[in-house]
């Protein structure tokens, strides 16, 4: 599907694909200017929520310099060095000798879960409105800033809203309000839009493999009844807003008609490609990922690797009985993962793996490792039959 669209960047109309692009503002999906107080006030606020929040969450900040002359770059920058990059020992510092876009700015803050803005000098998609009575007229002229404010603080000595702000913002007093210096109620404030803004965890049957080893489609294996692609997809409905087969264009024609399907769009790349796709359709949801080849899972593994979730990690994933290495193909992989499988694709690497051996993965350790057997082999199959047909007769 295609869209005609003015691409200011071209110059002119071009085709290009229809894209469904993630709810992003000009750095993160959660993000917030600080407006209406000195920088002072606005740096001791960010201080004080990213203090009480970055055990939980990853916060970032975002502020302009506030040096009144014009000074040197640092370092080689100044020899005209584009990029400066210092190992300081207890962090990690980049220097740019360059302009950023918000597309350069998304791309450095997409693994941060909150960001605070120096409402002074940089904008975002909400706004928090300090009133201050020495900033009432730099506030008001920064009015049409105000398109989203979610939370107004009343600073040392002020009792009411400015007149100009209940002018402007017609349902002010649906706002939450409280005083600068109640901290706790902050807090509280971004700790309940923090878990507003979890994202929905959709179910992804990965059923789109060739089966080169075993000769024909693992899918299709009736293990319980069923095949095991549906057999899957049914113990993920009460557990996921959503559920769907991932298969190649050619399988889709064979897929039952009660189950969602979802159509490889990165071809030729197995897993990693499934994934895409799925970040593709609906680039805001967390993806529970389950390939289909592995039918000792049980419900419980699932609702165990859900309660286990860290969203602030770009996924939550098992250590692998077999090698301690983190295993992919039963994993949810959250949104902020998907810039960072591009960008291994564009660095040239296809494996799920490689991403979460070398990202910030929450790792946990399965509670039944035999429910990560996979069965890749007609040897593999027989060996599995024996093991249901045990756990049956126990029963």
């Amino acid at each position: 599907m295609t869209s005609k669209e003015h691409d200011p960047l071209a110059g002119g109309h071009r085709k290009h694909a229809d894209l469904i692009r993630p709810a992003l503002g000009n750095f993160n999906r959660n993000e917030w200017a600080i407006v209406g107080a000195p920088c002072v006030y606005i740096k001791a606020l960010a201080d004080s929520v990213i203090g009480a929040l970055s055990t939980k969450y990853k916060c970032a900040y975002a502020d302009t310099s506030h040096n009144d002359e014009v000074v040197l770059a640092p370092g080689r920058l100044a020899n005209g060095a584009f990029l400066e990059y210092t190992d300081q020992i207890n962090h990690q510092q980049f220097n740019y000798n360059t302009t950023f876009t918000p597309f350069n700015m998304r791309q450095q803050f997409a693994g941060a879960d909150l960001v605070l803005v120096n409402g002074n000098h940089q904008q975002a998609k909400a706004q928090v409105v300090i009133i201050y009575n020495n900033k009432k007229a730099s506030l008001q002229k920064r009015i049409e800033q105000l398109t989203n404010v979610e939370l107004i603080l009343l600073a040392e000595n002020v009792e009411d809203v400015f007149d100009f702000i209940k002018e402007s913002i017609p349902n002010w007093q649906n706002i939450p309000l409280c005083r600068l210096d109640e901290t706790e109620k902050i807090v509280a404030f971004f700790e309940n839009k923090m878990l507003q803004a979890k994202p929905i965890l959709n179910g992804l049957v990965l059923a789109g493999g060739k089966s080169m080893r075993m000769g024909y489609d693992k899918g299709a294996v009736n293990w319980f009844g069923k095949e095991q692609r549906y057999h899957v997809a049914d113990m993920l409905k009460p557990l996921c807003h959503e559920v769907f087969i991932s298969c190649r264009s050619d399988q889709k024609p064979q897929i039952n008609v009660n189950y969602n399907v979802l159509e490889d769009t990165f071809t030729g790349l197995g897993p990693f490609g499934a994934i895409l796709s799925a970040f593709r359709e609906q680039p805001d949801s967390a993806w529970l990922v389950v390939a289909c080849d592995l039918p000792l899972l049980e419900t419980e593994t699932f609702k165990f690797l859900i309660e286990q979730r860290k969203t602030s990690a770009i996924a939550t994933a098992f250590n692998s009985p077999d090698n301690e290495f983190p295993e992919p193909l039963i994993t949810i992989w959250e949104p902020k993962s998907y810039p960072v499988l591009l960008a291994f694709l564009a660095q040239g690497y296809s494996c799920p793996r490689k991403v979460l051996i070398n990202s910030d993965v929450h790792l946990i350790q399965a509670p039944n490792p035999d429910a990560l057997t996979n069965v890749n082999t007609p040897e593999d199959i027989e060996r599995v039959k024996r093991t249901i047909h045990q756990k049956i007769a126990n029963a």
